[in-house]
């Protein structure tokens, strides 16, 4: 009898907005998209410890009908390859369309996918084989952490955006397992768990 071993990959999935570039609210246009400081560094250095790097981002910007998917398609190409041109791989980018308050019939659902709900994680999860436990959610929100979370995912709160600063009283009880002052600092905490 031949038993068939599957390794399975690791992740750090990444938060859009305030963690891997400059937060604008109802961001819409490619002219808003700014790299954080050390970002590109932060990736490429995950690169290096052999983790697959996935962006999961709440967009409502396309429920509020100021952008079309396909426009946040295009935001997100020229994102990679801002990164490409540092030397930093993406391997993947899911965002999240729908918000709860939308009027259109579209996007105005409650879905599993728009954070703190897990759905876009657990996608990425099952289409590239991932193991939760040594794969980390870095984001600037206890919306991040609750994900990553309920993901099975140890999870890294980053202070660039203004998420951290916003206190959810919608969930008191949801801890990061490590609170960064950027993606570096992120990285120094991955590093030594990096399995």
């Amino acid at each position: 009898m031949i038993v068939v071993m599957t390794q399975k990959s690791k992740a750090v999935f990444l938060d859009r907005d305030g963690t891997i570039i400059r937060h604008v609210d109802l961001m819409y246009k490619p002219e808003q998209l700014y790299l954080l400081p050390g970002v590109a560094k932060a990736i490429r250095k995950l690169n290096k410890l052999g983790f697959l790097i996935i962006v999961i981002t709440n967009q409502p910007v396309i429920s509020r009908g100021l952008v079309t998917e396909k426009g946040v398609r295009d935001i997100h190409t020229i994102l990679l390859k801002r990164l490409a041109k540092l030397g930093a791989r993406i391997d993947a980018v899911y965002f999240c369309p729908h918000h709860p308050d939308a009027k259109s019939k579209k996007y105005g659902i409650i879905c599993s996918c728009r954070k703190p709900s897990p759905g876009m994680l657990l996608e990425a999860i099952k289409k590239f084989n991932i193991g939760p436990k040594k794969s980390f959610m870095v984001g600037d929100a206890i919306i991040d952490c609750l994900a990553g979370e309920r993901a099975g995912l140890k999870t890294i709160l980053v202070k660039t955006g203004p998420g951290h600063r916003r206190l959810d009283e919608r969930y008191p009880n949801v801890k990061p397992d490590y609170t960064a002052k950027n993606l570096i600092e992120g990285v120094k905490y991955i590093k030594p768990r990096a399995k």
